[in-house]
């Protein structure tokens, strides 16, 4: 598989098989990720990696934490203007279609939402952090790190799906990772095989043209 080939076949999966995938696999992905760009080369991420026997014992803790909690960042900006909103809405609306979860129905909408916090029974996951120091640029090395990993998990036959929503949870993952207190949560990354069976996983999303987002200065 090139390049061209994982950039057209990756997607982020939102319903995984339970096949196991090895910690030595995932191991190699990373380090082969961390040859991603990286300003300076102060190589921000900080990856703890969930597999195995951890990975229900998290998910039980997650479940016993009930209280609120304040999240890490706010995801998305306030007040979204066009055309992200309407890039986000679109998004949203073609995903509940294929689950045959109709606007009105709210409690099934959060249900979904709420499988996040179990990586969409991913058999593996890890999350990155980064130091609270860090600014915007090294956020931006974060981002090509997870895409290089994205992008060499799809070769090595792998799905995964990234999860800034964990970030609303972050003071529950940091805890139980006993992470240090410099660290904050960026996002989380399932990863595992595909469940083809899943209707979910048949969403793909959209981009605009390039014409709407590139100029070509002359």
């Amino acid at each position: 598989m090139n390049v061209s080939q994982a950039m057209q076949a990756r997607k982020s999966i939102r319903n995984f098989l339970s096949t196991p995938v090895a910690d030595e696999l995932i191991g190699e992905l990373l380090t082969k990720a961390a040859r991603a760009a990286s300003g300076g080369n102060l190589q921000p991420w900080r990856v703890y990696v969930i597999n195995g026997a951890t990975m229900p014992r998290f998910l039980q803790y997650v479940q016993s934490r009930t209280e609120p909690e304040t999240p890490a960042y706010p995801i998305y900006p306030a007040n979204l203007k066009e055309p992200y909103r309407s890039y986000r809405y679109k998004v949203g609306e073609d995903m509940y279609a294929l689950l045959g979860v109709p606007r009105e129905d709210k409690a099934a909408r959060l249900a979904h939402l709420a499988r996040n916090f179990c990586f969409f029974d991913a058999p593996a996951a890890f999350f990155c952090f980064v130091d609270r120091i860090m600014g915007p640029p090294q956020w931006s090395d974060l981002g090509m790190f997870l895409q290089s990993f994205m992008l060499l998990a799809k070769e090595a036959g792998l799905d995964t799906c990234p999860q800034e929503a964990w970030s609303n949870k972050a003071e529950t993952v940091s805890t139980f990772l006993d992470v240090p207190g410099e660290l904050m949560l960026f996002c989380g990354m399932a990863i595992g095989e595909a469940n083809p069976a899943a209707p979910v996983n048949q969403l793909v999303t959209e981009r605009a043209p390039l014409e709407d987002w590139t100029t070509f200065v002359k």
